[in-house]
């Protein structure tokens, strides 16, 4: 009886592990492949029968990147959005949150349904209004016409989320705060903030990563290469005649490094959080 019970649970662990190998394997290899043609010469790219492992290993895709100061622009380019529109969003979004989450207010309701009717209404269809007001503002090629688009796509879900996330601690911290004399302000950022990590992580990465992988709108609002981001920059790679697929691999992959970083080091903050939320105490 012991015996066959440990024949089961033995069966369970292999086809258990047998599962997440090939999860392993179907996550993993694209990035594998990525890494291997951005790895050899451009003309062995499509070499056949193809092979994970190149037959002249070469680093000199990523030596013409980092030799170009136009392409070097397009990760500076892309780290200043990123940078500006996360901590932008974080601050304007823990402080609506804030709101939503501790007071009760005329038209509550209405706006905290507004913000939540924006996230049905799909981007591309934005892309003509907002081009039209770049213009018109002058704003057309600037920082500023991709800082504040993105802010308008990132803010309702950053504010969903981390509302979600303050009302799961109690009320009772900010009334000791108040009852000590504090301020609202002092009770956000001295005592909500610093419980709240893991949902300010989990937001602040969710921002960062889709103003960093943005496509369509700074392809919209940028027409010069000194504004461009890197997901402009690999496109531009495309030639009329020939592409440059090491190239557009090896920056490819050079663009993907800041977000597995990132998650890496925040993994632990961003899966607390992306659950926290969703649990009211």
């Amino acid at each position: 009886m012991t015996h066959s019970i440990k024949k089961q649970s033995m069966g369970r662990k292999i086809v258990t592990y047998f599962f997440l190998l090939l999860g392993v394997v179907f996550a993993a290899f694209p990035v594998v492949w990525l890494i291997s043609m951005s790895m050899r010469p451009n003309g062995e790219v499509f070499a056949t029968p193809p092979s994970v492992i190149p037959k002249v290993l070469t680093l000199g895709a990523y030596a013409k990147i980092f030799a170009s100061p136009e392409k070097i622009r397009f990760f500076i380019n892309s780290y200043v959005v990123a940078l500006i529109v996360t901590a932008c969003t974080l601050f304007i979004a823990m402080l609506t949150a804030y709101s939503f989450s501790r007071f009760t207010f005329k038209g509550k309701k209405l706006i905290n349904m507004l913000i939540i009717g924006t996230q049905t209404v799909p981007p591309i269809s934005l892309m003509i209004p907002y081009f039209g007001m770049m213009v018109a503002y002058r704003l057309y090629d600037t920082y500023f016409a991709l800082i504040f688009t993105y802010l308008a796509l990132t803010l309702p879900y950053a504010i969903l989320m981390m509302t979600g996330f303050f009302n799961t601690l109690p009320k009772a911290l900010d009334e000791a705060v108040l009852i000590d004399g504090g301020s609202r302000l002092l009770t956000l950022f001295r005592v909500i903030v610093p419980i709240s990590l893991p949902g300010i992580v989990s937001t602040g990465l969710y921002t960062f990563l889709l103003s960093w992988n943005e496509f369509l709108f700074a392809l919209t609002l940028t027409k010069s290469n000194e504004m461009a981001t890197v997901p402009i920059g690999i496109q531009l790679l495309m030639g009329q005649h020939t592409y440059e697929w090491n190239e557009m691999m090896a920056m490819s992959f050079l663009g993907s490094l800041p977000i597995m970083i990132l998650f890496l080091i925040f993994q632990r903050y961003f899966l607390a959080g992306m659950s926290a939320g969703s649990v009211k105490s």
